[in-house]
């Protein structure tokens, strides 16, 4: 290679990491995998190192990626938080062994420990207490995600033990286990939200929320790993992590001792195989030398620690014809695409079918049908197609094309300029919609009917339900002809259908399915406009007035009751017999607080949160979690986040304590 092709091809290798670095920091949306970034990574590392004419101190080969983002605070980490070089081969792990024994001039014992994937945090104690979090960022400054980070349960907020230091720092790795991850998804299914990709992606998006009531109601929590051994607290880093368990981080059992690279390799071997049993992701293993001396002695590289190594598991991965592709209709109306495989074993399953996302995937793809691909599952929902192997393209194939009609009612397809995905826009007559919808009123969480998927799909074949007030009209006549229904089920269902007629209002009203309108939301326009006409009456001013209602909300209401059919099934609602306003309260004990409204940070000392709460609902005043143009007064108790007193000052709110709160009160 001339020095002129070395140059021209470094510049495409740092444009194309510094791209890929941008999405998976900033945007928490990574466009490749881990392998195939560290392949490029590592054919810019050798590039640079044989042609050293063009060497530049901004290559990515010589920074850490940045997630920093305007609107947290940022903080220099007391000590640097560096990245770990890492290895998807024994070989290249043994030479690491080499290198560090040769230097150290003995044997070596190491710590093995899981690759947790998820968000890397440090966070500092002061005096036992919890001080600061702050993300990775550029591995010298990273975000103040402190407010969030105290919305975890498993971190605590007050260490145990009497032998904590008056300053130290730890780090962690914030994750999103399973369970609630999967949970997550079919919530944000049934509201017309897009899912996560993966727990990673879930968990760094949580954690760069701005509202922390919306982080605490997701299920994230906290592995720890470091006790950065500059701070010379330890010996050994495997003293450090039982010291941390003892004072109350939640460390866990699975690391190990290693006395040689024979019993790291079979550490590795055997999470290699055991990893799907953890409720958690893990993308490899860590291996660290255990002496903090040595640690210290080996010291740093400009980007990776000299004494630890990643072992990365390579994401599984199987080769499968590309047989036709499907074009699913959700309830919202999002066409999605799904690739029909040749069945190929993956991960212990056979495999059909894969996501391909949406026609932006498959134009970066180069997709067609007859195509061998490469199919991975690592962490998605279901595999996904991550390449082609273009020497195997049958002669004469074309570029998939995405459709631009409704596969299943033939509506032109429209395509939203913030948004990836196409829609088809006839929700009233598309049936892959009606049956969402359906699916949706019935829903545990909205009317809680005692009826499932297949019997709305029944019943919608049967021409007998094709909205929701349809269920209202059924009779016994009706259901005892259908297939499966005896007269106990007909009853059961005919007597789950009255009992929704007693079902509070912010219920219907997340069931009739307003796109971007989930639980939480209903809850909150149901209370702020408190009934059905008043709702439908607002204008987009009143519906951004309501505590966390934004202009895509607002826009989506507004749009929903703009539908002359949606109103009409508003009033067959109505005359079914359902709640459309919200019980009476009880009457304020004055009305000295109407018209304001609060926002309560920080810690009491005569009364609780909730108390102050109830206090300013009892004298007519509002209750309100983020602090706007439009917040009366912040009362202030110990503790209150920089952030809010931060943001309340710039914008002239008064901040009250506790004794002047009080004296507003008659």
């Amino acid at each position: 290679m001339s020095p002129e092709e070395a140059r021209q091809r470094i510049e495409r290798l740092r444009e194309q990491l510094s791209r890929h670095n941008h999405d998976y920091y900033v945007k928490a949306a990574p466009g490749i995998s881990d392998f195939e970034y560290d392949q490029l990574l590592k054919q810019l590392q050798d590039l640079e190192s044989r042609f050293p004419q063009f060497d530049d101190e901004n290559s990515p080969t010589r920074r850490v990626g940045s997630d920093l983002k305007e609107e947290f605070r940022s903080f220099p980490h007391p000590f640097p938080m560096m990245s770990l070089g890492n290895t998807y081969n024994r070989e290249e792990l043994e030479e690491f062994d080499n290198r560090v024994r040769k230097l150290a001039g003995y044997d070596v014992r190491y710590f093995c420990e899981l690759k947790y994937d998820g968000v890397a945090v440090g966070l500092s104690y002061r005096d036992g207490k919890l001080h600061r979090a702050l993300t990775r960022g550029d591995g010298t400054r990273g975000d103040d995600v402190t407010r969030n980070i105290r919305t975890i349960r498993s971190i605590p907020l007050q260490l145990r033990g009497g032998d904590v230091p008056d300053r130290f720092e730890i780090r962690g790795e914030v994750i999103l286990p399973r369970e609630g991850f999967d949970r997550m998804n079919r919530e944000r299914e049934q509201k017309g939200e897009p899912v996560f990709a993966n727990p990673r992606n879930a968990a760094a998006g949580t954690l760069k929320l701005q509202n922390s009531a919306q982080v605490a109601a997701r299920p994230l929590d906290c592995l720890f790993y470091d006790i950065p051994a500059a701070q010379n607290l330890f010996a050994h880093h495997h003293l450090g992590l039982e010291k941390a368990r003892e004072w109350g981080f939640k460390v866990p059992e699975s690391g190990q001792l290693a006395h040689h690279i024979g019993e790291v390799l079979a550490y590795i071997d055997r999470w290699k195989e055991a990893r799907d049993r953890l409720p958690f992701d893990i993308d490899g293993v860590v291996i660290k030398v255990d002496s903090v001396a040595l640690q210290q002695e080996l010291g740093f590289t400009s980007k990776t620690p000299r004494w630890a190594i990643s072992f990365k598991f390579k994401a599984e991965q199987a080769e499968s014809t590309l047989q036709s592709v499907d074009f699913q209709v959700g309830r919202t109306g999002a066409v999605t695409p799904v690739a029909n495989l040749e069945p190929v074993l993956l991960a212990g399953t056979t495999v059909k079918r894969a996501s391909l996302h949406n026609e932006d995937q498959i134009r970066l793809l180069d997709l067609r049908i007859g195509d061998r691909v490469y199919v991975e599952k690592g962490g998605e929902i279901i595999p996904k197609i991550v390449g082609v192997n273009l020497a195997m393209r049958p002669a004469g194939s074309r570029p998939l094309e995405f459709i631009r009609q409704c596969p299943e009612c033939g509506t032109p397809l429209e395509k939203r300029d913030d948004e990836a995905a196409h829609y088809c826009p006839n929700d009233t007559r598309c049936p892959p919609q009606i049956k969402g919808r359906l699916e949706h009123f019935v829903h545990r969480k909205a009317m809680d009917l005692n009826v499932g998927e297949a019997t709305i799909d029944l019943l919608f074949r049967e021409g007998l339900v094709k909205k929701p007030s349809d269920l209202y009209g059924l009779t016994y006549e009706d259901l005892i002809r259908l297939e499966r229904f005896a007269d106990k089920s007909t009853r059961n269902v005919l007597d789950s259908i009255a009992a929704t007629r007693n079902v509070g209002f912010p219920r219907v009203l997340f069931a009739l399915g307003i796109r971007y309108v989930g639980e939480t939301v209903a809850r909150k326009l149901a209370e702020a406009f408190g009934t059905m006409d008043a709702l439908m009456a607002a204008d987009r001013e009143q519906l951004e007035a309501v505590d966390e209602i934004g202009e895509r909300i607002a826009a989506s209401v507004l749009d929903f009751f703009g539908n002359p059919e949606n109103l009409q099934e508003v009033r067959a609602l109505r005359d079914a017999g359902l709640t459309l306003a919200m019980e009476k309260k009880e009457e304020p004990l004055s009305k000295a607080l109407e018209g304001k409204t609060f926002v309560i940070s920080g810690v009491f000392s005569r009364y609780s949160r909730d108390e102050i709460k109830e206090l300013i609902e009892k004298h007519g005043g509002k209750n309100s979690t983020s602090i706007s143009a439009k917040t009366s007064y912040v009362v202030a108790g110990e503790n209150m986040g920089p952030a809010k007193y931060a943001k309340a000052e710039s914008l002239g709110i008064p901040i009250l304590d506790e004794a002047a709160f009080i004296s507003l009160l008659p």
